[in-house]
């Protein structure tokens, strides 16, 4: 028998223990173990009832990812799960922690559930481009009926052991810390006859296998593919699992359980699955990085903010939900009291979500949050955060200030998107303790923290940085220094192909809906609408000093910008959004804005088609990426996926553009850049990485660790 399971016998009750730190996971010892108990408990004349139970923090993690890629070893988990059902004795699930994938699976081929308060039941397994696939599609909808079983598969989100209860997922829930001692006692419930239902059979066993299916009507498997069709935009999980469960109340159990692992296996074999295992992995390797090894980040306590607009509230809103005391300075009482009333809606809102409680609220900003007009305030804080206007010579003054003031092992941080954190360090007396935290807005809910290291900050300082991103719910990056770090330099790179093509003859809104489309969360006209256009016309207007006389200028949005045109803000944009809506509506007028700029450049125009529009776009930011890459701001290609998956609306089953682009092959991403060289050979010069990579026969993955 495996060490991982273990199985004794007391008092009539066979205790049937998991032991596979760090999250029991699924391994094939757990398996096997599991099964040989099975074997042991059925033969077992001195156990009439079997509890399962997982020691540690947790009852089951789900797949072993150590197997993840590999072929699969003997005994599959259905058979493992039919086994635990097929038992002639009862068997309990007793859930703590987590049950999350396989692992709840297991616990429904349980006869029973029981769950400690606050446990996290979920079927994960859309967000790895997969369904359930160990007879979970089958076995829930019997539970707990058709809508509970698809929001469950997915959304992928986890419902608390409470939900789960009304739900009919589990039959008990345990107060109290000690599920042992709880599903002991319910196991005796079971047992005296205590506890039955109308599934249960003289054997007191309850197999969910033998449950008559909920019907779904037509008219509700409609509703649901017309929803995860729009939501999924592109993605084919979702749409499986509604296949699997509409299955569940048309054919018997065991047909729907060979169907389930069709449609398991089709997906194992998907792009999609690829590009999803590949963000998963990149998200857990990418705060792993060498030069930290070893290095312990400095204690911070208290956080000031110094700027208190969108962005400045957003991080200061994140600051006080990760636990940290803030102080919050603004130039005069007017502008601390609109920035206070953010950081409350910004609060109003986490409480509505069920965030945080009412009482963490009142807390949050009654005593965790001080706002303040005078530098000294910031006296004694540990780490320092600016977040003014993008302004170099704003934000010189603002380092100059704070050094006079601040603590000597204070940590000064910028939150600049575009600007030289070599340039702002240099003006303090201590640069090795300047780095730069560049948040994305709403700062309290976006997960990416670029972490920009300029030349003297020490590894101390970073180490830092990546503690308090995870402190504050947050996937960090390391960035080198440059204009835009990662995410902007690239943004701006195929920004420019997107206005190109505009300028060449397509319509703004063609490009948004081909990105779209493509599985892109929004399109980059729709993108500049919700930021600003007028922060558009400053890069552009910052960058004119330096511009090449060959770059082509998009006039057309410096005339929308003339117009008052700045996008949400202003009611109007590349959209126009009627009444306050967040929903943009085309614009005849902005068309013919384009049209005179054509007119105006002597530019005759042509038609693009959506996917010489996608091949383009993605051409270009795969093309600045290596050179991101072979600059070294981006240490490896998982760093730049991972910014563009959290960053910037990136599609998550497509891994990120650098996997993306493994997957298209680099020849032809070559290719496409050579060809459209053809038409303008000072935008598309083809990066030297990239140029090497196809010589060498090799790809981006490659070069990861």
């Amino acid at each position: 028998m495996s060490n991982s399971v273990t199985y004794e016998c007391q008092n009539d009750i066979a205790l049937i223990a998991i032991d596979n730190p760090p999250v029991n996971a699924l391994s094939q010892t757990v398996r096997q173990g599991l099964l040989d108990c099975m074997e042991r408990f059925d033969k077992d004349d001195s156990a009439r009832i079997a509890i399962v139970i997982g020691k540690g923090r947790l009852f089951l993690g789900g797949a072993d990812i150590a197997e993840f890629g590999k072929p699969p070893l003997p005994p599959s988990l259905p058979d493992v799960i039919n086994r635990i059902e097929a038992c002639e004795k009862p068997v309990v699930a007793a859930i703590h922690g987590a049950a999350l994938g396989g692992g709840l699976e297991v616990g429904l081929g349980a006869h029973y559930r029981v769950a400690a308060q606050g446990t996290k039941l979920g079927l994960p397994e859309v967000k790895l481009g997969l369904i359930p696939g160990a007879t979970g599609t089958q076995r829930i909808p019997r539970l707990i009926g058709i809508d509970n079983a698809l929001t469950m598969m997915t959304t992928g989100q986890p419902v608390l052991a409470e939900k789960a209860v009304s739900m009919g997922l589990i039959d008990k829930l345990i107060s109290g810390s000690d599920i042992h001692a709880g599903a002991v006692e319910f196991a005796a419930e079971v047992l005296s006859g205590d506890f039955s239902d109308e599934y249960q059979q003289a054997s007191l066993v309850r197999r969910t296998s033998e449950r008559p299916a909920p019907i779904m009507p037509e008219s509700t498997r409609q509703a649901w593919h017309e929803k995860l069709s729009a939501s999924a935009r592109g993605e084919v999980a979702a749409i499986k699992a509604l296949e699997a469960v509409a299955l569940s109340s048309k054919v018997d159990f065991h047909q729907g359980v060979q169907e389930e692992r069709r449609l398991f296996m089709e997906l194992m074999d998907t792009p999609q699955r690829s590009g999803l295992i590949h963000a998963f992995f990149s998200e857990r390797k990418v705060s792993s990085l060498a030069e930290l090894e070893g290095v312990e980040a400095l204690p911070v306590a208290s956080l000031g903010v110094i700027g208190g607009g969108t962005m400045g509230a957003g991080i200061a809103t994140a600051a006080l939900l990760g636990g940290f005391h803030v102080t919050l300075i603004e130039r005069d009482q007017e502008s601390l009291k609109k920035a206070g009333s953010t950081i409350e809606r910004n609060l109003d809102g986490a409480l509505k979500r069920g965030k945080i409680t009412e009482q963490e609220h009142n807390k949050l900003l009654g005593t965790q949050l001080v706002t303040e007009t005078n530098y000294n305030t910031l006296s004694e804080a540990d780490l320092i955060i600016e977040a003014v206007f993008e302004s170099m010579d704003v934000k010189k003054m603002v380092f100059e200030a704070l050094d006079a003031v601040a603590k000597p092992n204070a940590i000064f941080a910028t939150n600049t998107s575009y600007l030289d954190v070599n340039e702002i360090a240099a003006v303090t007396k201590r640069p090795e303790s300047v780095i730069g935290l560049h948040f994305f807005s709403p700062a309290h809910v976006m997960k990416l923290l670029e972490v920009v290291v300029a030349d003297k900050t020490s590894p101390a300082l970073v180490a830092t940085a990546f503690w308090l991103a995870k402190r504050l719910g947050k996937t960090a990056v390391k960035a080198g220094v440059c204009d835009g770090f990662i995410g902007n330099r690239i943004l701006m790179h195929y920004r420019t192909a997107a206005d190109h093509m505009v300028l060449d003859g397509a319509s703004p809104y063609q490009v948004d809906k081909a990105l779209t489309n493509y599985g892109f969360a929004m399109g980059p006209y729709a993108v500049s609408d919700l930021a600003g256009l007028d922060i558009g016309y400053a890069t552009r207007q910052r960058r004119a000093p330096i511009a090449h006389p060959r770059e082509r200028y998009p006039i057309y949005a410096d005339e929308l910008y003339s117009l008052g045109r700045l996008g949400q803000k202003t009611g109007m944009g590349y959209y126009l959004y009627p009444d306050g809506s967040r929903i943009g509506v085309e614009d005849p007028a902005v068309e013919a804005i384009v049209s005179q700029a054509r007119v105006e450049a002597g530019i005759t125009p042509v038609t693009f088609s959506d996917e010489e529009i996608v091949r383009r776009y993605m051409a270009a930011m795969i093309n600045e990426a290596a050179r991101v890459l072979e600059e070294g701001i981006a240490s490896r290609p998982l760093d730049v996926d991972v910014v563009f998956l959290y960053g910037y609306g990136f599609p998550r089953w497509r891994g990120g553009p650098l996997h993306t682009a493994d997957q298209i092959g680099l020849d032809k991403v070559l290719k496409d850049i050579e060809l459209f060289a053809e038409q303008d050979d000072f935008f598309w010069q083809p990066a030297p990485l990239l140029k090497k990579l196809v010589e060498q026969g090799r790809n981006f993955s490659s070069l990861n660790p």
